[in-house]
Order: structure tokens, then C-alpha cells, then sequence
């Protein structure tokens, strides 16, 4: 019931979000934004524990996650570096967390393999308009494409529950997509489309990991 309630305040408090940013109202999308942010935080916390290191690992990379979001939604130009490094940080961790709690095997070959060719095709997109972000971009890339590999990891060790091995899976791929949105935004074309897909997809990622530690075991 707790899970329910706290899910139904996210999606009323991401709505006003969107509406916010639509109005272009950054005073009232700042808290909004910490405070969606937050219950994701919540929900893992709320969750049980049966892999307590996956567990811990993956809170650090949510905590990083809520820092980028706070940086990301001041105005400030330097705020978006500093948004940059708190998710790649966070990512390091999810990274971690999952070849924790998985093994590697034929799908990590896969996945990565396929991660890969998006991610470069992806970069090459966007490197023509990076400029002095060229190399914190490239490397974030690096980043978050080997994130998504160890999601895959994750997906295709047996020995795990399954039901968790989905939320990680899709809860990766969700965070992965959101950022091709917020790329899009800050290097290619600044329009609400792309918060108004982008946010969602986040925001779906990071609730789906976070539930991730509770039934993954």
C-alpha cells in the first residue's frame, strides 16, 4: 500500500513538473523536480533487502542521481557539468551494483555488442555541436553504455528472479533513452518535447530500479 501511495504522489508531482517546465517556471520545477527525485530514493528504502550490497550500491548511484537532478535544473551554465559528473558518478555505481549481483555470461557479449553501435551512432549525432563538452560527453557515453551492459548482465543471469532481472533490464534502457532526450535538449534543439518525453522515461527508470532491490534475489 505504502509502494502504491508513494508511486501516485510521484506521477502528481511529475505532471506539475511537466507543467512547469512547459511554463518555463524554473522556481517552481527546482523543488518539484528534488522532490520526485527523492521518492525514488524512498522507494528503495521502503523495499526489502535481500541483497543488501546490490542494495547499498544501487542507493549510493540513486543518491548521485538526485544530485544530478538538482544540478540540472538551476540555470546556471557550469550546473550541467556539475549535473554531468553527479550522474556519471551515479552510473559507476550502478555499474558496480550490478556485475555485483550478476555474473557475467553470453548476454553481456550481446548487450554490449549492441550497446555499442547505438552509443557510437549516438555520439557521432551529437559531436559535431558538443564543443569544450566533447570530452565529458564522450566519456559519460562511455559510462552509461557500460551501465547498460551490465544491465544486461543482469538479464541474462538465470540464477536470479526473474521479475527483478526485467526492472533492472527496462529500468536501464529507460534511464539510457531519457538521456538522449536531455542531449537532444542541451546540444541540438532546447524544446519541451524533449522534457516531456525524457522526464517520463527517467523518472520510469529510476522507479523501476529502485523496486529492482527487493525482488531481484
Amino acid at each position: 500500500m505504502l509502494d502504491v501511495l508513494i508511486i501516485i504522489l510521484a506521477l502528481i508531482l511529475l505532471f506539475g513538473l511537466l507543467y512547469f517546465e512547459k511554463q518555463r517556471d524554473r522556481k517552481a520545477a527546482l523543488p518539484t523536480k528534488t522532490l520526485v527525485s527523492c521518492l525514488f530514493i524512498v522507494i528503495a528504502l521502503v523495499q526489502p533487502h535481500p541483497l543488501p550490497g546490490y542494495f547499498y550500491l544501487l542507493l549510493i548511484g540513486l543518491i548521485f542521481c538526485l544530485g544530478g537532478d538538482v544540478f540540472l535544473a538551476l540555470p546556471q551554465e557550469k550546473m550541467f557539468l556539475y549535473g554531468l559528473v553527479s550522474f556519471l558518478l551515479g552510473h559507476v555505481f550502478y555499474v558496480i551494483a550490478f556485475f555485483y549481483a550478476a555474473q557475467i555470461n553470453q548476454w553481456t557479449w550481446i548487450g554490449s555488442a549492441l550497446c555499442l553501435v547505438f552509443s557510437c551512432g549516438i555520439y557521432l549525432w551529437l559531436r559535431p555541436h558538443l564543443g569544450a563538452m566533447n570530452l565529458p560527453v564522450l566519456f559519460y557515453v562511455i559510462v552509461i553504455t557500460i551501465m547498460v551492459a551490465g544491465a544486461w548482465t543482469v538479464f541474462g543471469d538465470g540464477k536470479l528472479a526473474l521479475n527483478g532481472r526485467l526492472l533492472v533490464f527496462i529500468g536501464a534502457l529507460s534511464f539510457y533513452f531519457s538521456d538522449v532526450f536531455v542531449a537532444r535538449d542541451r546540444f541540438l534543439k532546447p524544446e519541451f518535447m524533449n522534457r516531456l518525453l525524457g522526464l517520463p522515461l527517467y523518472y520510469f527508470g529510476q522507479f523501476l530500479l529502485a523496486f529492482s532491490v527487493g525482488v531481484l534475489n
